[in-house]
């Protein structure tokens, strides 16, 4: 039998194929069909890898995230427990005082376990490195009473773990203070100021009354005079104007807080609030628009932050025990958002004009923080055997105010 391969190439004709030329046909058929399935399958990988990595990349994903929320609200959201650590702690902090030292004096540690989370997108948690490369050459006033002193002390903490403050000037009453980083050539000072506006406190036989006459329409000289070399100002006020107090307008007595003069006007503390907000934010504006300062002037409004007693006050047995934060059914501060949305509508009314303000609007994200305050765990020579459930404990939730200002300074990226 004849073993030589046959083809057909027409209907009625065979012939007996060369075995030399169907090698070659095979290679180059063989070849020819590589060369495509390189360039179908492989080139597009080795001509675009750099593409295809980064599209990918979850570092890029998260960083996308991030920058395409730089006008979200940072501001409404709620607490998520996350065990992460504090960015600090009472060995790491040099500046941190004996009332806010909180795991000290045997607070439970576990309040520190919870992270912000914004609605629709994440807070970045504070950058002491970006924070002072952003201010280098400039100077941070905090304006506003003992809750305004903590906010620095926080951010006292927070910036140290990168470079130690210098601490240049104290008064005697510490109610004045002035920290410098020499590496950043960046100076914070912080005036303790109870009302924003002119007061007086009333006395009787020389002993102080803890009752204030207070003048709506005069700002207090005591931080109004240092702004023209301020970059920054940080106000904030409310604690002070709960209690009985007198207020004046164009040297006249308008009315009164807490009193029980039958002859007088009794003024919602929400009103006079506002009324303090509006006079300090007006003199700054009117300040930066008649000196004309050789910089820009940031101002920044931070909102009210709420007390968390329990079964009384300061003085009458008040406490604040809670582990955890609070649930929507247990919120205590009724006005707390009223009061927060009357500083913010005075804000809104300065803003338009001249002048830059913002707000740090820490009053929802504090609410809930009945945990984060002191309570019993704290040393105070002034205030033995009360419990503190005004102030922050540090590390704490306090640190959250940080953790938004330098995202709201970033915002005004021309400072």
């Amino acid at each position: 039998m004849n073993s030589a391969k046959h083809d057909t190439t027409g209907p009625g004709h065979t012939y007996i194929s060369n075995p030399n030329r169907s090698g070659v046909f095979l290679w180059i058929l063989l070849i020819s069909s590589s060369f495509t399935l390189f360039f179908i399958f492989i080139f597009p990988f080795l001509a675009k890898p750099k593409q295809v990595m980064i599209s990918e990349s979850p570092l890029l994903k998260q960083s996308k995230d991030i920058n395409s929320h730089a006008t979200c609200d940072l501001f409404t959201g709620k607490w998520v427990r996350e065990i992460r650590g504090p960015s600090y702690d009472n060995r790491t902090c040099p500046t941190m005082l004996e009332s806010r030292n909180c795991e000290k004096y045997g607070k439970d540690q576990d309040f520190l376990n919870w992270r912000w989370k914004p609605h629709g997108c994440d807070l970045p948690r504070f950058d002491a490195g970006e924070f002072l490369r952003m201010v280098k050459g400039k100077t941070m006033f905090f304006v506003g009473d003992s809750l305004a002193r903590n906010h620095v002390e926080s951010l006292l903490c927070l910036l140290s773990q990168v470079e130690k403050p210098v601490n240049v000037y104290k008064d005697k009453e510490d109610t004045s203070n002035i920290w410098y980083f020499n590496s950043s050539n960046f100076t914070i000072k912080s005036n303790f100021i109870k009302f924003l506006v002119q007061a007086t406190e009333r006395t009787i036989n020389g002993t102080k009354t803890g009752v204030f006459d207070i003048h709506m329409d005069k700002v207090d000289t005591e931080w109004a005079n240092k702004l023209h070399k301020t970059h920054y100002i940080v106000i904030s006020t409310s604690h002070w104007f709960f209690r009985k107090n007198y207020f004046y307008e164009n040297g006249k007595l308008i009315g009164c807080t807490f009193c029980s003069e039958t002859n007088l006007k009794e003024i919602n503390f929400i009103t006079v609030i506002k009324k303090a907000t509006r006079t300090a934010l007006e003199f700054i504006k009117n300040s930066t628009e008649e000196h004309h300062f050789e910089f820009k002037t940031l101002t920044l409004l931070r909102t009210y932050s709420p007390a968390h007693f329990e079964g009384g006050a300061w003085n009458d047995g008040g406490y604040c025990n809670r582990t955890r934060p609070l649930k929507a059914e247990e919120m205590m501060g009724v006005g707390d958002m009223e009061l927060r949305n009357g500083q913010v509508e005075e804000l809104e009314k300065v803003k338009k004009g001249e002048g830059e303000f913002g707000v740090v609007d820490v009053t929802e994200s504090m609410m809930v923080r009945a945990d984060g305050h002191p309570g019993k765990h704290w040393n105070d020579e002034w205030m033995k055997g009360f419990k503190d459930c005004v102030h922050w404990c540090l590390p704490g939730a306090v640190d959250v105010w940080n953790d938004m200002m330098l995202q709201v300074m970033k915002r005004f990226s021309s400072y």
